[in-house]
């Protein structure tokens, strides 16, 4: 992807219901240019789909979270499987450095989010954790909060 192509996909993922000519009339390029290059980002898999955000995604739950996890041995496959069995645990991410997994969280309260932290701290094979709360999510060009 050249330049054009970053600045296309930045519009689409702000305003993904723009129309091609409310594109080009922001890259400053002919609805061809704009027609031609989503067509080729889309052939090409560059661009894989487009999404609606709806207002239970930007607060879904009160309290979000992430939870950084080290893990003791290999063990990570079975405390993934385990993670991913907790109704508050959104996604599970294995990742490198410091960190084995990254796990985000929601939940209706800090007492509920304070027990799910125990309980996943409890779990064999786990031997650190530190956990950050999220105050604010802004995706694809949404204003938090809105």
């Amino acid at each position: 992807m050249d330049d054009m192509d970053q600045r296309l996909v930045a519009e689409l993922r702000r305003d993904g219901r723009a129309s091609v000519l409310q594109l080009a009339q922001r890259l400053g390029v002919s609805r061809a240019t704009v027609r031609l290059r989503m067509d080729r980002l889309l052939r090409d898999r560059e661009i894989l789909g487009f999404a609606a955000i709806t207002r239970g995604d930007l607060a879904d739950a009160p309290v979000r979270g992430l939870m950084l996890i080290g893990i003791e041995g290999r063990g990570a496959d079975r405390i993934m499987a385990r993670l991913s069995g907790l109704s508050q645990v959104t996604a599970v991410h294995s990742t490198n450095g410091r960190w084995d997994l990254i796990v985000e969280l929601s939940a209706q309260s800090l007492p509920e989010l304070d027990r799910v932290l125990n309980r996943i701290r409890d779990m064999d094979g786990i031997m650190a954790s530190e956990t950050n709360l999220l105050l604010s999510t802004l995706r694809g060009g949404a204003r938090p909060g809105v």
